[in-house]
Parts: C-alpha cells; sequence; structure tokens
C-alpha cells in the first residue's frame, strides 16, 4: 500500500506536533546490518538478534532488513528452526518509530503491498519453525511480529506485551488486531487493543498470548532444547505440520492489508496529534521509565 500524497501531508503535519524526546530512540540509528544480525546455531538452527538500543524501536531499516533475512532463510533448504531474540537489555522488538511511519517501505517493486505485511505473511508461512524467546518489552508492531512466530517463549521477569496504539490515538496496523483474538478470544483481544494497558509473562501465557512462561534463568535452555529437538526432526513433516495448522489459524492476508490501510491513516487523526505532545512531555520529565512503564504512561495523558 503506497501512502496518498494528502495522507503523507497529514501525517507530516501530525508528526511535527511530536517533540523529539517522545519516542527514546539513539541520535543516529546503528546501520540496518547491526540492527538485525543472523547466528548459526548449528547446520539446521539459526538465531536472529534484534539490537537498536536504548529501547529497540522498529524503524524503517529493520522493517527491510528483516524482510531480507526471513525471505533470505526461508530460501535456505538447511535452515529448519530459527530464533528471534534481542541483545538489548529489557526489550525484545518494540513498538514502531511513529516519527519515521510514512518511510516505513513496500515491498521492492511493489508499491501496493507494505513491507511490513509482507514480512509477517511470510514469517507465519515460511517453511521453518520460528520461535520468539522474548526477554523484555514487546508492543506494538513488535508484538504483532512475535504473534506471526510459530512459538513464542516469554521471561517471567522480564517479558511484558501491548498494543499501545489506541492510547496513543491511533489503531493497530501490522496484525494485532487480526491475530489477538484468534489466540485470546475477541473480549480480551478487545481488553488489550483498547486498554493499550501492558501485560506480564504470566497473564500472557494464561490467556494464550504466548506459548510459555518461565523464569527467565530457564528462558535461553528452554528455547534451544525446543530448537535442537526440532531441528532432529524430518523438514518436510515440519512445515507440512505448520501448513495444516496454518490453513486453520492464520488470518487471511487481505484482512492484513486493510489493517495496515487503516493504521495509516489514523496517523492524521486529531487525537494522535492531540496526544502524543502529551506523552512527549511524560518522556521529557520521566524519561526512559516512561518506556519501562508505558501502558501505566498512556493512562494519564488524559482526553
Amino acid at each position: 500500500m503506497k501512502f496518498p500524497t494528502q495522507l503523507l501531508a497529514a501525517v507530516a503535519i501530525a508528526l511535527a506536533l511530536v517533540p523529539a524526546q517522545t519516542v527514546l530512540a539513539q541520535a543516529e540509528a546503528p546501520a540496518a546490518t547491526a540492527m538485525i544480525t543472523v547466528e548459526t546455531v548449528s547446520p539446521k538452527v539459526r538465531k536472529v538478534v534484534f539490537a537498536n538500543p536504548p529501547v529497540n524501536l522498529i524503524v524503517p531499516e529493520t522493517v527491510s532488513r528483516l524482510h531480507e533475512v526471513v525471505k533470505s532463510l526461508s530460501d535456505d533448504p538447511a535452515v529448519q528452526v530459527v530464533i528471534f531474540t534481542s541483545s538489548t537489555p529489557r526489550f525484545f522488538y518494540n513498538h514502531f518509530d511513529l516519527r519515521q511511519a510514512a518511510k516505513f517501505p513496500n515491498v521492492p517493486g511493489d508499491d501496493s503491498t507494505p513491507a511490513w505485511v509482507d514480512l509477517v505473511v511470510r514469517l507465519s508461512k515460511a517453511p521453518f519453525i520460528s520461535i520468539g524467546a522474548i526477554r523484555g518489552r514487546t508492543r506494538g508492531g513488535g508484538n504483532e511480529l512475535s504473534l506471526a512466530m510459530d512459538l513464542r517463549y516469554a521471561s517471567r521477569e522480564q517479558a511484558f506485551f501491548a498494543q499501545p496504539e489506541v492510547g496513543t490515538g491511533i489503531l493497530p496496523g501490522g496484525g494485532g488486531s487480526e491475530r489477538l483474538p484468534r489466540l485470546i478470544g475477541r473480549d480480551r483481544a478487545l481488553e488489550a487493543i483498547l486498554s493499550a494497558q501492558d501485560y506480564d509473562a504470566d497473564t500472557a501465557e494464561r490467556y494464550g498470548w504466548v506459548t510459555r512462561a518461565v523464569p527467565d534463568a530457564e528462558l535461553d535452555r528452554l528455547v534451544d532444547a525446543v530448537a535442537a529437538r526440532l531441528a532432529s526432526f524430518d523438514k518436510e513433516a515440519l512445515v507440512a505440520a505448520k501448513a495444516q495448522v496454518n490453513r486453520a489459524t492464520l488470518p487471511p492476508e487481505a484482512d492484513l492489508r486493510a489493517a495496515y490501510g487503516e493504521y495509516s491513516r489514523s496517523l492524521a487523526w486529531q487525537g494522535f496529534r492531540a496526544r502524543m505532545p502529551k506523552l512527549g512531555k511524560f518522556v521529557a520529565e520521566k524519561g526512559l521509565d516512561v518506556e519501562l512503564q508505558l501502558g501505566d504512561y498512556l493512562g494519564k495523558v488524559g482526553p
């Protein structure tokens, strides 16, 4: 989906009202290849590591690099399991950097398809098993990326989940409104999306938001053991079984496209333009604590 000229102008006006400190991004983003690195754990297992300190915001370069990585790993016949993790303390994949929303890429050579939509669709259908080793905050787009993964294991002490968009005056656009109801039910999905509140790992496990919550000290050992077990099985059987489950559980791609378009248009809403500067004042006063406790601060912004 391509941003219309009128929408780009509206987004630019809205984001111009957001103080620079509203989102806690580094002054100069690291190179895309430094943000996303791929490690070979074993001949059949890869690990994708995200690092965009201090708070792991998802920026346009992150999307482009992830899109390339998922395509490349999908084309590698040796790869059976891919682990997604973060090297930034207290943050997994965090929310989009909304200051750069209009710069998020489309699929190369296809201006009608947002790269983010293609990324989460490809990840859900990839010919490998994806595992999220979630240690830290994962909100908005980061949560939507984790929902596209096949298995999600969360640190009981450090993992938190949220869809904070409504609290900022916009809509989810990366699959949260399509995937969460299928996992946790309509009422709980509505609660999570409408309240924009943070959910801890134990609650997420009880709801079905994650596969399992485990003590932080056991997370890496569990994920490595699951990955090694799956890598010992036949790839053809793994991929075929995943495809069977996908038929019963994945949202239609058209719904994901529609949601991204609605999110894009919501960036020009008056509510977003009014709420973000107020949130920026909290950031100026409280700094990193706003990202650590974002759900609580969104409830304090007021009308």
